[in-house]
This record gives C-alpha cells, structure tokens and sequence, in this order.
C-alpha cells in the first residue's frame, strides 16, 4: 500500500521526510507529496506524479522548510494517478493530512461533506478523512478528539496523520489497520509506516495498536486507546540493519530470505483485510468494475510464480471460477479460445519476465476483459502494463530462488479468490473462516521454521543423491514442484514431481533404494490415496521422507522418515501443535522443501544465491 512519514522537532525536517520516502518507496511509486507549516505559519505543499526523484526536483527550486511536516509516497487505489490525487491533502488551507490504507465508506461520507459546502479536489478516498477532521475541528473539538471521532465514522483498514496550520507544535496521528510507527529522539518524535524510514534518526520506536491516537509535540507525546483512556505503549529498539541487503546473522540470502517470510506474509495482508472481509480496492481503483464482470481466470507465468498459480487454480475452481493456467513461454505461440469475461492473471517476482510480458501482451490482443498482475516491483513493466496490480510487500529478494515472493503471491492469490467467491454464492462465513487461517498464516509460518534444525539433519540423507522424486495430490502437487524446482535449482540434484497418482504410470520404474521420495502428505481428503501411493514405493524399496501434520498418523517406519509439520493452538489449549488448517497448508508446506533445498545445497557447497546459469530476472526469451 502507500507509504507515510511525518515528523516535529526542533530543527527543519523537509529533508529526513523525503529521504523516509525514498526508504519507503516500495510501497508505492505513484506519487508523492510533502507538506510543511513553515516558521512564518504558512502552509506549504508540493506533489508531484511518479517516483520520489520528481518531488526532489521540484524541491530544488522550491524548497520547503519546516518544524513539523508530513509526506507520503502513493499506491494508487482510488483514482487514477494524478497530482491531485497525490497526497498529502488539504482542507480549507487549514488542515493537511495523509493516509495509509482504504475506506470503505468515502462515498456516503463524500455526499454527506459536499452537501455541508466542503470542495473536493481529488478522486481519492483520502480526502473525506481530512474533510471529516475539518468537521469536527470547526464543531470544536480539539485536534486530537476531532482524530478520535473520524476514527470511529470512517469502515476500512487505514493510517493517517493530520496537522493544523493553526498548531505548528502538534502532529496527530492514528490507526487501524496498517502498522504506524512513532520514533523517539531527545530532538522530536518522527512517524513512519515501517521502520526503515525511522532508522536514519532513531532506533527507539513506539508501534501504535489498533484504535490508538498519538498526539506528538515537540517535547512530550500522549497515546489513548479506542477508549479515549491514556496507555502506554512498550519502547522497542530495532537491531534491523539500515541496508536491507544486509546478510546479518545468515549465512546465505537465500536463509535469510526464507527466514523473512512470516514478515513478508504480515506485510501482504496489511492493510488488505477490514475485520473479516477482503478490501477488493487493494487490487486498483477498477477492481470492483472487473471483477464484477469476472467469468473465467487464465493465469500465466514462468517458473516458481507457475506453482504459484496452479496452486490458485485449486482455489478459484473450488469456488466455481474456471481456472486455466500456462506457462508464459508456450501462451503466447498458440491460439486460445477466450471464454467470454477472462481475467488474465500473471505472476512475477521482478515483473519484468520476457515471457510473461509477452503473454499479457497476446492475451490482450486476444480480447481479455482485463488483467491482473501479483508482482513485487512496484515501477516494473508487468504492474504498468496491468489494468489491476497486487503488489506482494515481499521487500527486496536477493537470492536467485524465488522463496519469499512464492508465498507472498499464493496469499495474493488467496485474496483474490475469496473475493471472487463472493460472486459465486459463497457467504460471508465462508470468507471469515479462510480470512482467519490467513491471519494464522504468519505466525504458522514462524513455526515451520523452527522446524530447521531437524530438516538439516534430515538433508544428510540426500546429500550424496543425485536424483529425488516428489509427490503429492491435489493442490500439493505444486507444492511438490516447487520443493522439486528449488533442489534442482540450488544443489543441482535431479529431481522431478508428479501428482502421487501418476506413479503407477511410469515413474515408479525408477524407484529403488537410491532414490529418495519427499512426500507432501496433510491431512486431506486425498490422504488414503495417497498412502496407498506410498505403499507402492516401500514394496519397491524406495526410502520415503514424509512431510505430515499429527493427524495423518504416520508413524516412523523401517524406510520411511516422518517430519511433522504443525502450528501453534493459540486457544486455551496454548503450547499444544495442531494440525494445519487446509486452506494455508500449500503456502506453510512450502517452507520445509524450501530448508530442505537449503540444507542439501549447503552439503553439496553450490553457490546457493547464485546458481549456475541462472539469473534472478530473466528479461530475454
């Protein structure tokens, strides 16, 4: 989503705001703006459309100086892209304000403000938030209350900061939803949707909940809960280096990267979800309009970001979206008859994949009724030439092996088929009971990876193969390509998945007890099949390495290993593993092949972020 920084010290602050917004660039290149109160009491603003490079040049020859000020950095999601759309807005040459996030209610509360004489300049949801501060600002409710009201009237996910020409001494912020978060120094207190951009001032940082008000002036600060009651909250210190390309404690980014996930995962629903409901807006600002309209799904892609999406095709076809999905590279040479209403989907880590690029390009000349691109590079050709972007917040991936962007694209994925469900007869307590297993899903994550230290040791058992065979059913047959793909890709070892099924249809001919099996073995309702499946493989002396939840039983046998794969019992019962719940079990799956991959690479000692002949971005046939 899009990115805020504000600040009040004692000193000018315009330069530590643009340089907040170039750290959080990745969260949104559409636009940018500034806004200050200058010493004379002026207030001063200056936007521009693009990257944060066209504010700085504009800053040039009109630069800004100030004591308290607010910046933003704009992922478009009402309204096109536009100067008037970028933040920060203004009300009535008194007010200016910026936000993070989606409301659900702007129309009504527009209607409501125009009819109260109050002129609209833009096309965003945005601008009703500062409007309805205004409102009660001129009622005469204090800067802060009137903060406090508009929190309680505005439905969505959303951040915002608010500043009073009237009171340069005074910055208020709050949220609900997307994380904001206040930095402390002897000099002021500095606000920032993610703490690099607090990292050049400060490593002393507040992190607001939900329903909080923070009231900053130059010396001191209050924060009161949805209750309007004053709290506390903890002082944390971030021990998060300044360059994110840091390898810190980890010997490889490829560890690193895998190790961010539950982070990355969190970062992808920010802002995404309102209580128990998907914010369709967070797609682009002609979401609604498409998938309205929305019959048929044809997704292509390349590599890692094809599981991904055959992973989707599960999804969309369980809740009656017919699915296709095809390699980018063999799309575009072939005729395709386009079912009336196709959304053509494509999934890239760089967004910039020759292959890819020039599907969306033949899908487009074919007819489609729109496209979607589930992407981790905001300026990328993929996301400018989509008519909806989903942008994953994987942050940067170094590693050549995708990890980090393939479960932040299936959460992506995830969103849009509950969205989509919607239209297909799917109530509300189906998108409820999904939408709280995603949120789950971080913290599930955490636990799969605590699961390496027993994952190195079951590498050892492989670290002098040369060939590996994976299954799995249903939608863990991606699963099991992608753990496939990443053995091949890192430790150079042969390796091939098939759907469990399939065995008996020749690859069994290849199983004795040099080949070793991974199995990706939940507890669903293909789980007899597949346990037949690994009889076949036993009988003909093939060693079998089993990743399974507690209530698949499987006991640890002569020839077959068991590595459980659990979470966390958050209830009464906590301290207690569970069996993990269906619909996040392709995603947390995932994470042990990916240490599995890691941990025989580290054994056969590749170069494990830079494999040979690969790159991290193919841009080339």
């Amino acid at each position: 989503m899009c990115g805020i920084v504000g600040a009040i010290a004692k000193d000018n602050i315009a330069t530590y705001l643009v340089d907040g917004l170039r750290r959080l660039e990745y969260r949104g290149y559409d636009s940018a703006g500034i806004a200050v109160i200058e010493d004379n009491g002026g207030l001063k603003r200056s936007r521009a459309v693009g990257r944060v490079e066209a504010l700085e040049k504009i800053l040039v020859d009109r630069p800004l100086q100030g004591k308290v000020g607010l910046a933003h950095t704009r992922w478009a999601t009402h309204g096109g892209v536009t100067e008037p759309n970028a933040h920060p807005h203004i009300c009535r040459d008194a007010l200016a304000l910026v936000c993070n996030g989606i409301v659900e209610n702007h129309s009504s509360l527009r209607r409501a403000q125009h009819d109260a004489g109050l002129p609209f300049t833009s096309d965003t949801d945005t601008e009703v938030v500062v409007h309805q501060v205004y409102l009660h600002k001129v009622a005469g409710l204090d800067l802060a209350e009137a903060v406090r009201h508009t929190l309680g009237e505005l439905r969505g996910s959303f951040a915002f900061a608010v500043m009073n020409v009237d009171e340069p001494d005074r910055l208020v912020v709050a949220r609900q939803g997307p994380p904001l978060l206040i930095g402390i120094t002897d000099e002021g207190f500095y606000v920032a949707s993610d703490i690099a951009a607090l990292l050049p001032v400060t490593r002393e940082y507040i992190v607001l909940e939900n329903g909080d008000v923070a009231d900053l002036r130059r010396s001191s600060f209050t924060i009161t809960n949805p209750n309007g009651q004053l709290v506390k909250r903890k002082t944390l210190h971030s021990r998060q280096a300044g360059d994110a390309a840091e390898l810190g404690e980890y010997r490889h980014y490829m560890q690193k990267e895998i190790h961010e996930q539950p982070r990355a995962v969190a970062d992808t629903l920010e802002g995404r979800i309102s209580r128990d409901r998907v914010l369709e807006e967070s797609f682009g600002h002609r979401a609604q309009e498409l998938f309205s309209k929305t019959q048929a799904v044809q997704i292509m892609a390349c590599g890692t970001s094809f599981h991904a999406g055959l992973v989707a095709k599960h999804w969309l076809e369980y809740v009656g979206i017919p699915c296709n999905v095809e390699i980018a590279s063999e799309y575009r040479y072939r005729r395709h008859p386009i079912q009336p209403g196709t959304l053509a989907i494509t999934i890239s880590q760089s967004g910039e994949t020759a292959d890819t690029l020039s599907a969306l390009e033949e899908a487009k000349r074919q007819g489609v009724l729109g496209s979607l691109t589930i992407c981790n590079v905001p300026e990328s050709s993929l996301v400018r030439e989509s008519d909806l972007q989903f942008m994953t917040h994987a942050g940067p991936e170094v590693g050549v092996a995708s990890t980090k962007t393939f479960t932040t694209a299936m959460t992506g994925l995830m969103l849009l088929a509950l969205i989509l469900a919607r239209r297909h007869g799917y109530d509300e307590g189906f998108e409820s009971h999904v939408i709280r297993q995603l949120r789950a899903l971080p913290s599930a994550l955490e636990d799969a990876l605590a699961m390496e230290p027993e994952i190195a040791i079951v590498s050892r058992h492989l670290g002098d193969k040369q060939h590996a065979l994976f299954l799995g059913r249903g939608a863990h047959y991606p699963t099991a390509l992608e753990g496939a793909l990443k053995l091949k890709e890192i430790s150079y070892v042969h390796a091939e998945a098939y759907p469990a099924g399939e065995l008996k249809h020749g690859p069994l001919a290849l199983v004795d007890e040099d080949m070793p099996v991974i199995v990706v073995a939940p507890n669903d309702l293909l789980l007899e099949k597949l346990k037949s499946n690994m009889e076949e493989v036993r009988a003909r002396g093939g060693r079998l390495y089993v990743f399974s939840d507690p209530e698949t039983e499987f006991e640890p046998q002569d020839g077959v290993e068991i590595i459980r794969v659990t979470q966390s019992d958050n209830s009464a019962n906590h301290g207690l593993n569970r069996a993990v719940d269906s619909a996040i079990a392709p995603i947390l799956y995932t994470v042990p092949l990916q240490l599995l991959a890691y941990h025989v690479a580290l054994i056969k000692g590749t170069d494990v972020d830079k494999p040979r002949n690969l790159a991290k971005s193919v841009t080339v046939e």
